[in-house]
């Protein structure tokens, strides 16, 4: 099934409630929210409190996307907050196997990002733990970047791999996607699909439901 996770990254912080309710009634399933520390990406975003507040106001899943150095220092706090998906990078965590226990013990679904040039290698022994690998398609760490096409090429390898070995996990594509660039993404094989810009600028409604309709 394909789901739409918009990124509230893009939202406008003093409609940010009013917001989410538009995409939340447009029919979107997922809500995206970055977690950044200035750390492992240059950028700082927000954290538990805005969560917190955003867990009493929606019912869409909440996909945490924690780009923080160390995230297992952060999981049982994210997960207090009501979070539904908890994504680390591989890149980020000194034990990605303890990573991925701690999210499991709180009956949470498990994500592992990988940025753009980290093999998916990464992932050999780790795969059939985790619900969802979250393929970036952009640098982490900034919104309004465009797509980079090797990423396609990435999402298509990760597909053939889940397929071959039986597993159901989610792939989720997350940077520079866009009515234009949307298909492709899709058609390499992933199924979950963040959007930032493309949603919140301009007609969040008529821009949530466009993306939908492409998805189906």
């Amino acid at each position: 099934m394909n789901c739409l996770s918009p990124s509230i990254l893009s939202a406008d912080f003093a409609r940010l409630g009013e917001q989410i309710s538009i995409v939340e009634q447009a029919g979107a399933q997922y809500l995206h929210f970055d977690v950044m520390d200035g750390c492992f990406v240059p950028n700082i975003s927000f954290g538990m409190p805005v969560l917190s507040s955003l867990r009493k106001s929606t019912n869409l899943m909440l996909d945490v996307h924690l780009m923080i150095q160390d995230p297992i220092r952060y999981i049982a706090d994210i997960a207090d907050c009501g979070a539904d998906i908890i994504t680390v990078h591989a890149e980020a965590c000194w034990d990605l196997n303890h990573a991925i226990d701690l999210i499991k013990e709180r009956n949470l679904l498990a994500g592992v990002a990988l940025s753009p040039a980290t093999s998916l290698a990464k992932l050999d022994y780790i795969l059939p733990r985790v619900d969802m690998v979250l393929i970036m398609t952009v640098s982490p760490g900034m919104g309004g970047q465009e797509l980079i096409p090797y990423t396609l090429d990435k999402i298509r390898d990760l597909k053939e791999i889940i397929d071959c070995r039986g597993l159901k996990t989610d792939i989720e594509a997350d940077g520079g996607i866009n009515d234009k660039t949307l298909k492709s993404v899709l058609d390499a094989g992933a199924n979950i699909i963040v959007a930032g810009s493309s949603i919140f600028e301009g007609d969040i409604e008529g821009n949530t439901k466009r993306l939908l309709e492409i998805m189906k």
